[in-house]
């Protein structure tokens, strides 16, 4: 079984925000396969299916960016699930727009929603695929930046970038990381 895990902000104006890269991804998988209607637990939505022959549940934290560790921590502790079964998926600014990231562990790199579900769990071996969503223009506040709508030419490519991030999990859930960090690190799953 995998969690995935898509890191955001609850509520209308958060939504299609830099920020809510994350649950833009989760969202596509339950549309691309017809998961339906979640089941609020765990201080968030979530969604059970298969994806490629494995068992996953779609997880979108309800607890606001900052605490996103609380839902997090307390699904995969009621799980008793191997942290290399998890993905977490969050914007970063430190990476041009339409950029992805996959690794098996690392810092927070000053996500402070990351930062919390390191915190929550204890260590820094937690997967996790970033969603470039920067660079951070010169001068401007991050949080403002992170809470705002994409530009207009970033939304004429974010519908692509969000399938992007959404076949990037899959081909992580039937390839493997090694085949999956190769892959997507270097250019775009096919």
């Amino acid at each position: 079984m995998w969690v995935v895990a898509g890191l955001g902000n609850p509520g209308i104006e958060y939504a299609f925000t830099r920020h809510n890269a994350g649950w833009m991804v989760v969202d596509e998988l339950v549309s691309r396969h017809h998961f339906g209607a979640p089941q609020l637990r765990h201080h968030g939505a979530l969604w059970k299916g298969t994806l490629h022959g494995e068992g996953v549940l779609l997880f979108k934290p309800m607890t606001y960016m900052n605490l996103s560790g609380k839902a997090v921590g307390e699904l995969i502790g009621y799980l008793r699930l191997p942290l290399e079964k998890l993905l977490v998926v969050f914007d970063d600014v430190a990476l041009p727009f339409g950029t992805l990231r996959l690794r098996e562990r690392g810092s927070a790199g000053g996500h402070n929603g990351m930062a919390s579900v390191l915190g929550a769990l204890k260590t820094l071996n937690v997967p996790r695929l970033r969603m470039g969503v920067g660079p951070l223009p010169p001068g401007a506040n991050l949080v403002s930046y992170v809470t705002e709508r994409f530009r207009p030419d970033e939304s004429k490519e974010l519908s692509s970038f969000i399938l992007k991030g959404a076949d990037a999990v899959e081909f992580l859930i039937e390839k493997g990381f090694e085949k999956a960090m190769s892959t997507i690190n270097a250019h775009p799953p096919k």
